[in-house]
């Protein structure tokens, strides 16, 4: 695969003084005529596909991924342009996450898609059964800004090695990108099987009023539950990937220096706009000055710059205004109700640019502490006791990720055995995610089913349940009527066999 090894790219040179992340600029809607037609076709093509054989699929996929692999530079400089993320960035999270879960479908379908044979009960005997996988049918695919790239196209890699025919809608907020992934799909797609829909939320709610079989969002959990409301009506089946406040919890033992370095790198991607980012602290009284001391440090060498680190090409800007001046709301709340920062504060409405801060002090009643942050800011609460930071979790809705850092697996163990979330690391962040063999998902509030890998091929097809009965002899032939005292011993015995 193409991928950048510094920021003296290309991309990165074409797009050096674009404007970027504009309320201005939005992808324009598709007429809903439009959405009507393909909907339309899509619905009458799933009946084909749902014929397709593992090498159609993997033909497919194959296409997609060579399509991919010949624009990356048109891909980093979009992302660039959106919201001036580095090109190497733009690769690790976006561009190579989607390839290897390319390649591990291409790799594994065949296995992915052959029914599963599964026991049969002694009453049953004469018959045997399989899981076969088939088609949801016409899939839905509503995509966030934040991975704008890699949260559109993972979903439909799953969905198209599940066979299903599908409409992807991206982020109206990534203009640039959307408009790449409309490229990429039209020509690699025919309509009928996978088709991109632009626009703001207006054409979301067009969209929704079809009766999908199944819908895979990605994005806040309030409109998750919109999502749902309106999935309800046609039944369909779901896929949320939500939110939520993902903590991270420092017991005594842990390597400061160590974990300073992975948590500020984990907050700081991406401009802190990570569904899985550290969205606060807890760690242990007394703690508080060495963690910044080397979270400081650990900026400072990332970015080549002080705790404000404004001139760095490899520090991402916050999506759109809109978002900007809610995450300086945040700050600013925090500061007058009397929180501390103890690195960054610094920010430039004209560049969208908040620094990476940390704060302390923070009352657990303030809305950085009841919303999801999605940006550079990382509040630090303190604890005497551990079971005092599981209890502090577990007063609040399941998060979508939680890490805990430490030397003792006694520790290790009591976190993760009292806690619940969608998923979890021990001694780093975020990096659950990248594994294609784990489920990557939430919990409650923080989502609704999972994928990635088989999880995602799992998610995207009906397990249908076929039992193939003998032509020649059933066990269930002898309790046919007329009931006789035969009949009653054989229930008997079946049912004391049973038990």
């Amino acid at each position: 695969m193409a991928s950048s090894n510094s920021n003296s790219t290309p991309a990165a040179s074409k797009t050096q003084g674009t404007a970027f992340g504009t309320a201005a600029m939005t992808a324009p809607n598709t007429p809903t005529e439009e959405i009507q037609q393909i909907f339309a076709a899509q619905k009458r093509k799933q009946l084909e596909l749902r014929r397709s054989t593992a090498r159609d699929r993997i033909a497919k996929l194959k296409r997609l991924k060579k399509a991919i692999e010949s624009t990356t530079g048109e891909l980093e400089e979009a992302i660039y342009k959106d919201f001036r993320k580095a090109p190497l960035e733009t690769d690790l999270t976006e561009t190579l996450l989607v390839i290897s879960e390319i390649k591990t479908a291409i790799r594994e379908i065949r296995d992915w898609m052959a029914p599963k044979r599964v026991g049969t009960p002694m009453t049953l005997i004469g018959s045997r059964s399989e899981v076969m996988y088939e088609p949801k049918g016409t899939v839905l695919i509503i995509a966030p800004w934040n991975y704008p790239f890699q949260l559109a196209i993972a979903p439909l890699v799953a969905s198209i090695a599940a066979g299903n025919t599908n409409v992807l809608k991206p982020s109206e907020y990534t203009p640039h990108t959307s408009a790449y992934i409309r490229k990429l799909v039209e020509s690699t797609f025919e309509r009928d099987e996978c088709a991109v829909v632009e626009g703001d939320h207006t054409v979301s709610t067009e969209l929704l009023k079809h009766s999908f079989d199944h819908i895979f969002f990605t994005g806040s959990t309030p409109v998750g539950k919109i999502i749902m409301e309106a999935a309800a009506k046609t039944l369909a089946t779901v896929t949320l990937e939500l939110g939520g406040k993902s903590p991270v919890i420092v017991d005594e033992t842990s390597d400061m220096k160590l974990a300073a370095k992975r948590i500020m790198w984990g907050k700081v991607i991406n401009g802190g706009q990570t569904c899985v980012a550290p969205d606060y602290l807890l760690v242990p009284e007394g703690k508080v000055d060495e963690f910044v001391k080397h979270a400081k440090q650990a900026i400072e060498k990332s970015y080549d710059s002080s705790e404000n680190p404004v001139a760095s090409p490899d520090l991402c800007r916050i999506v759109s205004k809109r978002h900007y001046q809610r995450l300086t709301g945040l700050l600013h709340e925090a500061m007058e109700a009397g929180a501390k920062v103890e690195m960054g504060g610094a920010s430039d409405a004209g560049e969208n640019y908040i620094a990476p801060t940390l704060l302390s002090g923070v009352s657990p009643d303030i809305n950085i502490m009841q919303e999801e942050i999605f940006g550079p800011l990382l509040p630090i609460l303190t604890y005497r006791k551990l079971e005092e930071a599981v209890d502090f979790v577990n007063a609040r809705e399941k998060p979508l990720a939680l890490y805990v850092f430490s030397k003792k697996k006694k520790n290790i163990n009591y976190v993760l055995q009292n806690t619940s979330s969608g998923g979890a690391a021990v001694n780093d962040v975020l990096i659950h995610l990248a594994n294609h063999n784990l489920p990557f998902g939430g919990a409650n509030h923080s989502g609704h089913g999972s994928y990635h890998g088989y999880f995602g091929f799992r998610a995207l097809s009906h397990e249908r349940g076929v039992l193939k009965q003998s032509r020649f002899f059933s066990a269930l032939d002898l309790l046919y009527p007329p009931y006789t005292g035969f009949s009653r011993k054989l229930a008997n015995l079946t049912k004391k066999f049973l038990t």
